[in-house]
């Protein structure tokens, strides 16, 4: 798990132990989300106006139900400043992932996205299911391999074939890819254990709360931890916003706007954190079922 070789946070690559576990071969669909809303009556945190209290200072404008949607700049911008390819977009949710007009229905068999934490939480203890937790996720995502860059192998187009649905040129402003956005799940060939998209299409949550490092849980012992977790929620909380308190989930795999050229987190070792009330329009989710509790 974890790899020395990249980003700071990955490190380091240490070997853990799980107990067995099933998951699910696919990210989940727009078409199984809305059979959970239709059972349910689920309403999303995109789809509920957030709490004035828990974002002080926050504008009025970003103060209604909505979530954050990728919108590519016409022409180079610098790298540094996200704020210039996503936009905060009232009435952005599940159903309509691109905002006002847009609308999933043809988009059934792609990834639901605009699921913030709870969301996902919620639809797996409707399905009976769980989500996975990092070493879980990750374990999965290397289809058997050990010791790889990616999923497949050491190369990221063997063969000259695309083997996930990532960016292709330059990001954010021209993308050379056949999808757009999200592809249909199980577009790409599936990994050695038979799961489609661990690597692109959307990043996917898992339960461990984000911590910059995973050094301390794994060199403190003498033993190979087993079925490990996460730091310390107050630990999750973004250190470069003090006054917001939101603690912030591990999500793996990256997704469609993963670029060599700016985000190279195309990888089963690769983490990013994200705050449990942030949905966007590539991020989504898979369940697990631990041995044991299979019905």
């Amino acid at each position: 798990m974890g790899s020395d070789r990249h980003y700071p946070e990955e490190a380091p690559a240490r070997r853990v132990a799980l107990d067995g576990f099933w998951i699910d071969e696919a990210p989940l669909t727009n078409a199984q989300f809305a059979k959970f809303v239709m059972d349910t009556g689920h309403r999303t945190v995109a789809e509920i106006p957030p709490d004035p209290r828990d974002y002080p200072g926050a504008l009025p404008h970003m103060l209604h139900p909505g979530s954050l949607v990728f919108m590519p700049p016409r022409e180079p911008v610098n790298l540094r400043f996200p704020s210039q390819w996503w936009t905060f977009m009232a009435g952005a949710d599940w159903r309509h992932p691109y905002g006002p007009g847009s609308a999933s229905e043809g988009l059934h068999d792609h990834p639901v996205v605009h699921v913030a934490f709870a969301d996902a939480e919620a639809y797996a203890m409707w399905a009976g299911k769980a989500l996975p937790t990092e070493a879980e996720w990750e374990f999965a995502a290397r289809g058997g391999l050990e010791e790889t860059e990616f999923a497949w192998g050491n190369v990221l187009d063997p063969g000259g074939t695309l083997m996930a649905n990532i960016w292709e040129g330059q990001f954010p402003h021209r993308n050379t890819s056949s999808f757009e956005r999200t592809s249909p799940v199980g577009s790409f060939p599936a990994n050695g254990y038979g799961l489609s998209d661990m690597i692109g299409n959307v990043w996917e949550w898992t339960t461990d709360w984000y911590a910059s490092g995973s050094r301390d849980a794994s060199q403190q012992s003498c033993c190979i931890p087993r079925n490990p977790r996460g730091g310390r929620e107050e630990d999750s909380l973004d250190p470069g916003q003090p006054r917001i308190r939101i603690p912030r989930k591990v999500v793996k795999g990256g997704s469609h706007l993963c670029a060599p050229n700016y985000c190279r987190r195309y990888r089963p070792a690769a983490r990013h954190a994200q705050p449990v009330d942030t949905s966007m329009s590539h991020v989504g989710f898979r369940c697990i079922i631990r041995e044991g509790n299979r019905t």
